[in-house]
C-alpha cells in the first residue's frame, strides 16, 4: 500500500510543488490538501492519511495548535511532518514538542522531501536538525531543564538505553543504531521501546526533546 499524505499549507504553490514531488513516487500518494490547520481533523477522519505534511504558520489555525488538536481528538492519528521556511523558527520546536514527528524545510530538495515522508511513515527516524537541537537546549536553559532532568532521573535508564537515546537524538534509524552498536535491529527496537516507556514519551520526538532539554545530550 502506498504512503498516503495530506498536504496542509496556506500557499497553493507550495502544495502544488509538494504534490508534484510526492506523486512522482510509486509508493506515495497525495490523499488530499488543505489551506489551513482548521481543516485537518475532518480531512484526517475522511481520508485516513498516513502522514500529514503541515505548515507551521497558517492564518486561522497554525501547525502547533492543529497538531495538538489532532493528537487530542483522533484515536489513531497519522504521523505529522512539520514543513516550514525557517529552520531556526521557535514555532518549529513548539510543533515538535506538541507532538509532531519530524521537520522539513520548504527549500528541501525533492529527494529530501521524499526521504522525509518515508522516514516519518516508517516511524523509525527523527528529523532533528542542528538548529532545532539548539532551540531544545535553549528551552532547557530558559527553565525547562529542571523538569526534564527530573524526568530523566526518574526514568533510570540503563547504560545501553542511554546510549540508544543519544543515537536517537542524532537522528539515527533503528538499523543505523544497530550497526553502530553491533547488535540486531530487534534488540534496538526493544531498547527504543524501553526508553519511550520509561520516559513516558509518546514517540521518539518527545524522548529526544527530553534528552536535549535536560542536557543529557548536547546540541552540537
Amino acid at each position: 500500500m502506498p504512503v498516503r499524505v495530506l498536504l496542509v499549507d496556506d500557499e497553493p504553490l507550495v502544495r502544488a510543488g509538494l504534490r508534484a514531488v510526492l506523486e512522482a513516487q510509486p509508493d506515495i500518494e497525495v490523499a488530499g490538501e488543505a489551506a489551513d490547520g482548521a481543516a485537518v481533523i475532518p480531512l484526517v477522519r475522511q481520508l485516513r492519511p498516513d502522514v500529514v505534511a503541515m505548515d507551521v504558520r497558517m492564518p486561522l489555525l497554525d501547525g502547533i495548535e492543529a497538531t495538538r488538536a489532532l493528537l487530542r481528538t483522533v484515536a489513531e492519528p497519522p504521523k505529522i511532518l512539520v514543513v516550514t521556511t525557517f529552520e531556526n523558527d521557535e514555532y518549529v520546536y513548539e510543533a515538535l514538542r506538541a507532538g509532531a514527528d519530524g521537520f522539513l524545510l520548504k527549500r528541501a530538495r525533492p529527494a529530501e522531501i521524499v526521504h522525509a515522508v518515508r522516514l516519518i511513515a516508517e516511524g523509525e527516524s527523527l528529523l532533528f536538525p542542528a538548529s532545532v537541537r539548539r532551540l531544545a537546549a535553549e528551552y532547557g536553559e530558559s527553565g525547562g531543564n529542571r523538569a526534564a532532568r527530573a524526568e530523566l532521573e526518574r526514568a533510570r535508564l540503563t547504560e545501553r538505553e542511554g546510549e540508544v537515546l543519544r543515537l536517537m537524538a542524532r537522528g539515527l534509524s533503528n538499523a543505523e543504531i544497530a550497526a553502530r552498536l553491533v547488535v540486531g535491529t530487534e534488540t534496538v527496537k526493544s531498547h527504543v521501546s524501553a526508553v519511550l516507556a520509561k520516559l513516558g514519551a509518546r514517540d521518539r520526538t518527545q524522548a529526544v526533546s527530553t534528552a536535549y532539554e535536560s542536557g543529557f545530550v548536547a546540541p552540537g
